[in-house]
Parts: structure tokens; sequence; C-alpha cells
């Protein structure tokens, strides 16, 4: 096991740092190798090879890590929770295979734990200059950076890129919901849990990883729409938790209802054949609502990238608008459906998850 280098004293708490690989070809070695930078080393690093067939676990074995090689895929949520129950550290540090950790990481978190006995978990934020280079990993993952950064600091949900809880705590609770199968909301659902059982949650901006993973329109739509929208609105609905932080701002609903006036205002204004003055009117001053009450975000964009990525930005986030919107009342539909006992639709194929209930318990079978 690896100790500190960079206290003067014993660290008051271990930490293990859980990572769940498939197939993590070159990002889960730049992961690796970000923590032999580290200010602050981890006192232990469990690798859960989740049916690897890239030589990931042989990569991580190499590396020093512990190594637990499982069979076949069976979902993230399972594989930090077998990690975790081999941990023996008291401070469970989850890490994404897509991403790399700064020197002070590691260092931010053992300190904030110190600072605050009281504090149960904790997480962090994607930093500004993601890994890929193209327009929609750049995009995607800098609005993930924006949306931490300007949240509050008291989270009400936990995140499993960057996220470290107290063992005790995450045992306590039954950890990740395993049958989530595929990268999904997992820990959404585990912060929601942490939330209802009292245990306080810090979203602490300084923080910081850098994501790797490299976004094309296909896999971004699917990852937003069946591995996250979807599921979430399904939790949101069973859970009853509405709390308007991160993606759930009053901004953002806000921009929900007007992505879907403008929409309907612009299609009528087409089928009116495009003759009424008033109406082009009120189309117009729609799209400049959307614009406004998004400026912080664009006003960013511009700032850190300039004004013509931030204008392709734009047509992007507005979409993100229109299909949360539209798979929280596809999900609205299927719940109210469900609860009246009448037909409801078909959960569409590549959806993360088909059942509507949430074992209080999830990680109780991996327990030793």
């Amino acid at each position: 096991m690896m100790q500190s280098c960079a206290a003067t004293s014993k660290p008051e708490a271990r930490i293990s740092i859980v990572i769940p690989v498939y197939n993590g070809g070159d990002s889960f070695r730049a992961c690796l190798t970000s923590l032999k930078t580290s200010l602050r080393r981890p006192d232990e690093i469990i690798v859960v090879a989740d049916g690897d067939t890239d030589g990931s676990s042989q990569v991580a074995a190499a590396f020093g890590a512990k190594v637990i090689r499982l069979p076949s895929s069976g979902g993230p949520a399972q594989a930090r929770n077998i990690g975790a129950n081999a941990a023996q550290g008291d401070i469970l540090f989850f890490v994404d295979a897509d991403v790399t950790l700064h020197p002070d990481t590691l260092h931010r978190v053992e300190q904030r734990f110190q600072q605050s006995p009281e504090l149960d978990a904790l997480i962090g934020s994607y930093d500004d200059a993601p890994g890929a280079d193209n327009f929609l990993s750049q995009y995607k993952n800098l609005f993930h950076h924006y949306t931490h950064q300007h949240a509050a600091e008291d989270a009400s949900t936990f995140w499993g890129a960057c996220g470290a809880i107290r063992r005790s705590v995450f045992l306590a609770v039954g950890g990740f919901d395993s049958t989530y199968t595929k990268p999904c909301i997992e820990d959404i659902e585990l912060g929601y849990r942490l939330k209802r059982a009292g245990h306080r949650i810090a979203l602490d901006k300084a923080v910081q990883v850098k994501h790797l993973k490299r976004w094309e329109a296909g896999s971004l739509l699917r990852a937003e729409i069946f591995y996250r929208a979807l599921p979430w609105t399904e939790l949101l609905l069973s859970d009853g938790q509405f709390k308007a932080d991160l993606n759930l701002s009053y901004t953002n609903r806000l921009s929900v209802v007007l992505i879907f006036l403008f929409i309907l205002s612009l299609s009528a204004n087409v089928i009116t054949g495009l003759s009424m003055p008033m109406a082009w009117a009120m189309t117009l001053g729609l799209g400049l609502g959307l614009l406004g009450l998004n400026w912080p975000v664009y006003r960013f964009f511009i700032r850190l990238k300039g004004p013509g990525f931030t204008l392709r930005v734009i047509p992007w986030h507005w979409l993100y608008f229109f299909y949360s919107g539209a798979s929280f009342m596809y999900g609205l539909v299927r719940y109210y459906l469900g609860r009246w006992h009448l037909p409801v639709p078909p959960i569409p194929a590549g959806v993360c998850r088909t059942t509507a209930t949430f074992p209080s318990n999830s990680v109780s079978s991996y327990r030793k």
C-alpha cells in the first residue's frame, strides 16, 4: 500500500481510491499515471476490472493497484460496491477510469474531511480544460464544470466520477444500487438515500478532476436521454426530491418551459404561412428570453472559448432543454398510468434500468 509523501504526520484517516474500469484504454492509463503525481498519495488503490477484455486489469496490476477482476460486466455500481467492500480505508474516494486527478485533488479531499468532522461525503467538479479537443466534448464537459461551479455547496446528491464518502456511512446506507447495470444515475440515487438518512454531502468546488472522455453526437444523446434523463425522471417521481440544485435549478426548469413555448410558437407561425407579425414577435421574444435567462452560461463560454464557439453551444444547449423536458413528460405519463393501473408505454430500448423499485440495501450481497 502507498503511504502519504506530502504530510508531515500520519493522516487522520486512510483513503482508499476505488476505480471501476471496463476496457479503459489510454484514458485509464492516464488516470493511473496521474496518481503518481498526487501530493497526498492514496493509502490503497483498488481497481475493479468489470469484465474487461483489453488488458486493463493487467495494466492496473503492473501499476501496483489491488485488482479485482470480474468475469463479466455488471456495471459500475456493482463494481464500486465490490471495491468498497474490499477497501480498508476510512474514506472511499470513487474515481472514474476516464478522469485524471490534479496533484492536489486527494490532498483537498483529506483536508476537507479533517476540517469538517460532521461531513459524511463530498463531491468535486470537472476542471475547465477537458481532455478531448472536439467541440461536443469541450461543450459537454465545460457545461458540467460550469454547473458544478455555480451550484450550492450543500449538495443534494452524490457523484461517482469524483466523490468521497466515509466507508462506514457508505455501508450503512447500502452502497450503490447495483440494479443499475450501466453507467447511469446510480450515484444520484445514492445521494438521495444519503440525504434521506440525514447525512451531509458537500460540493467542494476546489476538488477537481479532468475528464478525458470523447463525446460524439450519438453517444452524447444516448447517454443524456437513456442513461440520465429517463431514469432520473423515474427516480425523481418515485423519490419525490425536486431540490432546485445542479441540473434541476429553477433557471433550467424555466428554460424547459420556454423552449417548448418557442417551438410551439415557431411551428404555429410556419403552419399559418408566416403571415402574423405579432406571432413572430412572440417567437422572437421567447428566443430572446431563453438567451437572456441563460446569459451567464453563454458569458462563461465566451470568456473561455470565444464567441464563435459559443454560437455553436446555443443550439446544443437548447436541444438539452428540449430532450430533458420531453423525457420528463414521457416519464410522468408512465408514472401516473402505472399508478392508475393503466397500460403504460414501453420503456425505450437502451434505458439503463427497467424497474421502478429502489432496494434499500443493494450492497449487502457483496459484504464479506
